[in-house]
């Protein structure tokens, strides 16, 4: 299983991105609440990583407000 966990991580350290890191969500994947939709191009915090339908990893992210929602790796930008 942390073998496992390891391989679905890779693309993040890849990208580097850690707990703390300022991010910019840069596209969304798929259709999403309005919340989330209004999201788009603004900037937050990681806070944590989260397993997705178990073959991929999402990143916490939270934003000034205290909202805080999932994205895939490849919906942020580092800032």
């Amino acid at each position: 299983m942390v073998l496992s966990l390891r391989k679905q991580l890779e693309p993040l350290i890849a990208m580097a991105l850690e707990i703390g890191q300022k991010v910019k969500v840069a596209r969304l994947r798929d259709r999403v609440s309005p919340d989330v939709a209004g999201r788009l191009g603004k900037s937050g915090t990681i806070s944590d990583f989260k397993m997705v339908d178990g073959s991929g990893v999402g990143v916490v992210v939270e934003f000034d407000d205290k909202y805080a929602t999932w994205f895939f790796e490849d919906e942020l930008s580092a800032v």
